[in-house]
């Protein structure tokens, strides 16, 4: 028999698994760093998203092709009450990560970033493979 979901669904066990859940799964790993790719002639455009982190909190590398950007955070929120004793004390510490592959050709020094606003924006410029060179080896003949 089907009913509706009103009677099959228990909204008090929902309200209180809310309180039970750590702070760190308030905010869903789906939603974090979402990243945005276009090209033009040039080469690619990537804006992440990431608001509520500063600057300072936010690295980027790049090692054999791979670029992988960190983001990290740290907070530490004490309230006291006149006489000095903890009326709230709440601490967060979280990091993310993206990893994307821009090619062995692409270098440190010709990837362009920029953070305002809450989004990471990098310009990378699209690099041909560099065509190798065929060298002619000669076997060496004893007399």
């Amino acid at each position: 028999m089907l009913m509706p979901s009103i009677f099959t669904h228990d909204f008090m066990d929902d309200f209180f698994d809310d309180f039970t859940k750590p702070v760190a799964h308030a905010i869903r790993p789906q939603h974090m760093m979402r990243t945005d790719v276009s090209e033009n002639e040039k080469g690619y455009k990537l804006e992440v998203e990431l608001p509520g982190y500063n600057k300072e909190d936010i690295s980027a590398e790049l090692n054999d092709g791979y670029l992988t950007i960190n983001a990290k955070k740290e907070t530490n929120n004490d309230e006291k009450d006149k006489d000095g004793n903890y009326i709230r004390r709440e601490r967060y510490t979280g990091s993310c990560q993206r990893t994307f592959y821009v090619g062995e050709e692409v270098e440190q020094e010709d990837i362009f970033a920029r953070f305002a606003d809450g989004v990471l924006t990098l310009d990378i410029p699209k690099k041909e493979k560099k065509p190798e060179v065929e060298q002619k080896k000669f076997i060496a003949i004893e007399g």
